[in-house]
């Protein structure tokens, strides 16, 4: 039975050699089979990320008003974004959600111009700084060593386009249209992806077997998944699997939900080109080689 696994990432960050290698197995394992996994204990406190949760309900309970004055800017995509402006499956009515990106170009101007979101500004800070300096670093070291390249592989080929992205599925108060979801089914763009989720669950993965699979929310852990570059690059050794969040049932239609995502993509000027250790004369090449730069803004104007 498929399911996603939960991974103790402590040996890797704190333990010896063979214990840090039986992390790298068990993170392959689950990017070869589903593309997603829970991680625990992997340098995030509760508090921290109860207080992101808190500002991030104080926020979005703002007027429109004052959230369309950060209003998402198409040359950074950073800012907040309306609700159902985005259709992650383009196919599908506009998502049941809003949500406000940060990047590195707004984590000063123009929050510093809103004396109200001085504190929301504060914690969004420190915890952007804590999981895109550390955190998704050290992941993606255990991605490498996975793949057999060098430690600081992919340390050097991110750090520029890190989006933390929090997201609000407000109240369902009338019946969606067909085929409306709160957030349709699709795969990310970048290498990988952390997402924190609330109680409230809804989100679902696509297993290779073509059964959507419920990924609840779990105390204490990121979901981990892969994105598309990380796809391409691996030329399919690591999946990017399509994944939703449904029309929560009946009881729980007036419930909000919330669930901040760090999208950890690549360098704008990176080449997403086949990795030496993921072909060979009886595995070619799967996809031509492209900038990120220009791969991702095909992926956001398809989605906006």
């Amino acid at each position: 039975m498929v399911k996603v696994p939960v991974i103790d990432f402590a040996p890797f960050t704190q333990g010896n050699g063979q214990e840090q290698q039986s992390v790298v197995n068990q993170i392959s394992r689950a990017c070869e089979e589903i593309g997603f996994f829970y991680l625990k204990n992997y340098g995030v406190s509760p508090e921290l990320l109860g207080q992101l949760l808190h500002q991030s309900r104080s926020f979005f309970d703002l007027s429109a008003e004052v959230k369309h004055k950060l209003a998402r800017s198409t040359q950074t995509n950073c800012g907040y974004v309306g609700f159902q402006t985005e259709r992650l499956n383009p196919k599908n009515p506009g998502d049941l959600k809003e949500a406000f990106n940060v990047g590195l170009g707004n984590l000063e101007p123009p929050l510093d111009t809103l004396p109200e979101l001085a504190e929301f500004q504060q914690i969004v800070r420190q915890f952007y700084q804590l999981t895109t300096q550390v955190i998704a670093p050290q992941i993606l070291r255990a991605f490498a060593l996975g793949l057999e390249l060098p430690l600081n592989f992919f340390d050097d080929h991110h750090g520029e386009n890190y989006f933390l992205r929090l997201l609000h599925y407000p109240p369902i108060t009338q019946k969606p249209e067909p085929d409306q979801l709160r957030a349709g089914a699709h795969s990310d763009y970048g290498s990988i992806t952390l997402l924190w989720q609330d109680e409230i669950g809804g989100l679902e993965v696509l297993t290779q077997q073509g059964e959507w699979l419920a990924v609840p929310y779990q105390a204490d852990t990121v979901v981990v998944n892969v994105g598309d570059a990380m796809q391409h690059w691996t030329n399919n050794c690591r999946r990017s699997t399509k994944h939703r969040v449904i029309i929560p049932p009946e009881t729980k239609m007036g419930i909000s939900r919330y669930s901040i995502a760090l999208f950890c993509d690549p360098n704008p000027e990176v080449e997403l080109t086949c990795l030496e250790t993921c072909c060979s004369p009886d595995n070619p090449p799967s996809y031509q080689p492209q900038l990120m730069r220009d791969f991702l803004a095909q992926r956001l104007n398809a989605t906006y």
